[in-house]
């Protein structure tokens, strides 16, 4: 039988390629430096000279916007990485071997997510100070919960079954039989959930640096320059509109992927 066509797959890698390309593009070429300001031409709506205008300062919009994509990647990417390297690992260890260290685990973890999340990555970087890799900790934090529970179940599901029970009587150590046998079994409901906390810490930089508490002037961020347009909405909109615009299509491309993936395993 012919197989359906993954529309949220196709659409969500797309829109993921789109900004990893203004990423990529931007650590090469830019039109102007993002941070050199010309107050003589603040505030200038899209043109050939400036192709998004200049923001209040006169900086290029455009060449911050593709600046701010390094950020969001960079942090979606590296908070996923840490929270599914050490949530993972609690998951398995708590999933395989049960008992008290099952209820050691899940304890940490629900007090962990008694905190708000948001809450918890205020405190962290009123603490230490508002820098990349103090929202990436944070964000690690947040994200930690979710990859544990998802691979504990697993591992609970298939820690008793025949083929597990194979590798043990064949003297396979434990390690082996956890890292090689069982967590492949695994790997569709880690994407999903991965492409699903890179979301997640995608909006969550924004709203910090919208706050403030994210990347500190002059660096670009989207959601820094969400909060420098607020003040200038009803005269120039479009400095609003295409960050806001950004923040969406990568948001919406990561929900799409995990949509995706998730019609692929059923």
């Amino acid at each position: 039988m012919k197989r359906k066509l993954n529309f949220e797959l196709i659409v969500g890698l797309s829109l993921i390629g789109f900004v990893s390309l203004i990423a990529i593009i931007s650590l090469f070429y830019t039109p102007y430096d993002p941070n050199a300001m010309d107050i003589a031409n603040k505030l200038k709506p899209p043109s050939t000279v400036h192709l998004l205008g200049t923001d209040q300062f006169g900086r290029d919009v455009l060449s911050r916007m593709m600046v701010g994509s390094q950020v969001v990647l960079l942090v979606g990417f590296s908070t996923v990485l840490i929270s599914l390297i050490i949530g993972g690992l609690l998951g398995i260890l708590a999933g395989f071997y049960g008992g008290i260290v099952d209820t050691l685990i899940m304890k940490l973890i629900e007090i962990k997510m008694a905190f708000p999340g948001t809450l918890l990555a205020l405190m962290l970087i009123a603490i230490w100070g508002p820098s990349v890799s103090m929202i990436i900790l944070a964000l690690s934090i947040m994200n930690m919960p979710r990859f544990t529970r998802v691979v504990r179940s697993g591992y609970l599901q298939y820690k008793n079954a025949t083929f597990v029970e194979a590798a043990q009587v064949l003297g396979l150590s434990n390690t082996r039989i956890m890292l090689i046998h069982i967590l492949p079994n695994l790997s569709s409901s880690i994407y999903v959930t991965a492409a699903l906390a890179f979301a997640s810490a995608i909006l969550s930089e924004a709203g910090l640096s919208y706050l403030g508490l994210g990347l500190q002037p002059p660096l670009a961020s989207w959601g820094k320059m969400l909060n420098e347009a607020q003040p200038y909405m009803i005269q120039s909109p479009f400095l609003a509109i295409i960050p806001g615009i950004m923040i969406t299509l990568i948001v919406l491309g990561f929900n799409l992927l995990a949509d995706g993936l998730r019609k692929n395993r059923v």
